[in-house]
């Protein structure tokens, strides 16, 4: 190999990020520490995603293991070369902890570094990173799968409206707009004087901004509270848009919009089966299969801010065939589920709710939006800011990541909240904290 190539050491979390990630490597040398093969054999057992993901890894390295050696190394279809290594420096560095698995790792790529290659060391671990950076390794992310969330789609856009151009759509109902906007993106035009603003989706087909009704009514006895609320229940109860992202702070009403919205959907409109609602996991130990008692036990602690949320709506608005959230748990018609247990199954004719989707990885929400069968609405809500997974950020997270893939899609909307509406004191927390 040219000694001029580069070298890419990768470590174990970008293998778990996207198991097939060594394809991004174009023309290169990868190189694999032999220790990032044990740790993805330790992760195999687990039942969360980080399992299936390692086990999807060891599959991906064991069709290139079938072709050649991979001491030696062998050639990928994308004119790399993959090899894995056990190899350490034998001038060690002093103070390092060999102990340490992450320690190997880097070391593995210090000591072919010193061989005069140039050596790139790919981590999702910050700290794994600065730690080759000491070293005089050049450390990088894996940024194949990031978006810049300064520049995020938001699904929604505000411009001053001249006196004639209100009154216009006031009267037809539409009008024509020439800029090009995406699929199910919302105007809201604005009396420059007033600040008063009529609501508007941009009609890709027709070139034409139409109005839609400023107060919906209650919807399972929760209104909408500012326009972006508005144009939220506008693509959660329209049925050709079967994938829905909500994000904002905290307080801005994402998770009750949706599941008020989905309440409509199952019980008053008949138009889905069931609603099933989750969240991510982010574990201490390997999952919630480690805690005592039966799974709807273990899961009432996750899942504690969905039965808040169900709960107000049902105290809100009563129905005289649902008498509690226990009912409708036992019935069926809800169903609360952690996402580990989503997997592998098929999903038709569901109202699918995906609370805190920031903390899954662009390679899980693959796995979970293509769960959705034949009459299934897929709804993810998040705040990219509040990120528990210590691998992700506002800019790799899946839920970010999905927002700028899907944009353009007829069958897809979405919209960025902005207004905390549960009190002055949660606004103010949500802004400084």
């Amino acid at each position: 190999m040219n000694e001029s190539q580069k070298t890419f050491v990768v470590d174990t979390n970008v293998l778990i990020h996207s198991p097939d990630s060594l394809l991004s490597f174009r023309d290169v040398e990868i190189v694999l520490p032999l220790w990032v093969l044990e740790e993805l054999d330790n992760l195999k057992t687990y039942s969360d995603q980080r399992g299936k993901s390692a086990r999807d890894a060891i599959r991906f390295l064991d069709t290139y293991a079938r072709k050649g050696n991979l001491n030696e190394g062998v050639k990928m279809e994308n004119g790399s070369m993959l090899r894995v290594s056990l190899e350490l420096p034998c001038d060690l560095p002093e103070g390092i902890d060999l102990g340490k698995t992450d320690n190997r790792i880097i070391l593995c790529a210090y000591g072919i570094q010193k061989k005069g290659k140039r050596v790139f060391f790919v981590s999702k671990d910050i700290n794994a990173r600065v730690k080759a950076v000491a070293l005089g390794i050049k450390a990088v992310d894996y940024e194949k799968q990031k978006v810049d969330i300064t520049t995020l789609y938001q699904g929604c856009r505000e411009t001053d409206a001249s006196e004639s151009t209100l009154r216009e759509i006031a009267v037809r109902g539409e009008i024509e707009w020439k800029e090009k906007l995406a699929p199910n993106e919302f105007v809201v035009l604005r009396d420059k004087t007033q600040g008063k603003g009529i609501i508007t989706r941009y009609h890709p087909g027709t070139a034409t901004l139409t109005a839609i009704e400023p107060q919906l009514g209650a919807v399972s006895g929760i209104s909408s509270l500012n326009d972006r609320q508005r144009i939220a229940f506008e693509l959660l109860l329209d049925d050709s848009v079967p994938l829905v992202t909500l994000v904002g702070k905290a307080g801005t009403g994402k998770t009750l919009l949706a599941i008020a919205a989905g309440l409509r959907k199952v019980f008053d409109e008949k138009k889905y089966t069931r609603m099933l609602v989750s969240r991510p996991v982010v574990p201490v130990g390997k999952d919630i299969g480690y805690l005592p008692g039966e799974k709807q036990a273990k899961m009432s602690n996750w899942m504690q801010p969905l039965f808040d949320n169900l709960e107000y709506i049902l105290s809100v608005h009563k129905r005289t065939n649902i008498k509690s959230m226990d009912q409708l748990l036992k019935d069926k018609l809800i169903e609360v589920e952690a996402l580990s247990f989503i997997r592998g199954r098929s999903l038709p004719n569901l109202y699918i709710i995906i609370d805190e989707a920031q903390n899954l990885t662009p390679h899980e929400i693959k796995t979970i939006v293509s769960r959705a069968g034949e009459g299934t609405k897929v709804v993810l809500t998040g705040d990219p800011y509040q990120i528990d997974n210590m691998y992700l950020d506002a800019n790799s997270n899946g839920l970010s990541y999905l927002v700028e893939s899907f944009k353009g899609q007829k069958l897809f909307g979405h919209v960025t909240m902005q207004k905390s509406e549960r009190s002055e004191l949660a606004e103010l927390a949500a802004s400084l904290l």
